[in-house]
C-alpha cells in the first residue's frame, strides 16, 4: 500500500467525531510504564494516531515524538494535546518515510502497528533497534493469530498478526524481558471493543 493510498484508508477511518480507538491509554502500555519508564526520558511512538498513548505518556512527564500516516489523525492528536497542556513531536509520515534517528530514544512504543506486512514489520523491528539508546524498551503490543476467530479488532489478514515465536525471531540485539500471549476483554474505543486474543511485550537494547 502507498503512502497515498495508506493515508486515503487511514483518514476514512479516522474522520469521525469520536476517538475511533478511545481516549484512554492502552491497557499494557499503562501496566509496563512505571516499570520501564521514567519522567524526563525521550519516547517514539509508532503510528500514534489520535494520540491516546502519547498523550497520556506526555501527561506523565515524558517527551514524546510520534508520527502518523493519517493527517486526520495527527490532527485530532495535537489537539487532544492541547487539551491537555502537553506538547508532542509529531510528523505526517509512515514508518518507512520517518527519520529514525540513532540512539535517541529511551524507549519506542508500539502498540496494535498491524498494519505492517511481514517485510514491513522486520524493517521496523530494525528501526526500533537503530533508534532506541542502549539500553533502551521496547514496548509492543498485538493481536495473536486467534483473533481472527474474536473479530473484535486488528486486521483479518494471519500474516500481519504476531506469534510468541515470530516476535523471537524479530527480536535480534534485543533482549526480551516479558513476552506474553493471552485473553482479555478489551474496551478501547468501538475499534478495539471485546474479547481479544493479545500478546505483550516489553525487549530491551542490549547490542
Amino acid at each position: 500500500m502507498s503512502f497515498a493510498n495508506a493515508t486515503q484508508f487511514w483518514n476514512e477511518r479516522f474522520n469521525k467525531e469520536e476517538f475511533i480507538f478511545g481516549k484512554e491509554p492502552n491497557e499494557y502500555l499503562v501496566q509496563q510504564a512505571p516499570q520501564y519508564l521514567k519522567p524526563g526520558s525521550s519516547i517514539l511512538c509508532i503510528a500514534d494516531g489520535e494520540g491516546r498513548n502519547g498523550v497520556w505518556l506526555a501527561k506523565q512527564g515524558m517527551l514524546v515524538t510520534g508520527f502518523d500516516v493519517s493527517d486526520i489523525a495527527l490532527a485530532k492528536a495535537n489537539k487532544f494535546a492541547s487539551e491537555n497542556q502537553v506538547r508532542i513531536q509529531y510528523s505526517l509520515c509512515d514508518t518507512d518515510g520517518f527519520d529514525w534517528q540513532a540512539k535517541s530514544y529511551d524507549a519506542v512504543i508500539g502498540i496494535f502497528i498491524q498494519f505492517a506486512d511481514p517485510d514491513m514489520r522486520a524493517r521496523i523491528f530494525e528501526k526500533v533497534h537503530q533508534a532506541l539508546k542502549p539500553g533502551g524498551i521496547f514496548i509492543l503490543q498485538g493481536y495473536t493469530a486467534k483473533q481472527l476467530e474474536y473479530k473484535t479488532g486488528g486486521p483479518s489478514l494471519i500474516e500481519h498478526l504476531y506469534t510468541e515465536e515470530m516476535i523471537r525471531e524479530l527480536c535480534h540485539g534485543f533482549e526480551i524481558l516479558r513476552l506474553q500471549c493471552y485473553e482479555k476483554e478489551l474496551s478501547e474505543g468501538a475499534r478495539h471493543a471485546g474479547m481479544s486474543a493479545l500478546l505483550g511485550m516489553v525487549a530491551k537494547k542490549i547490542s
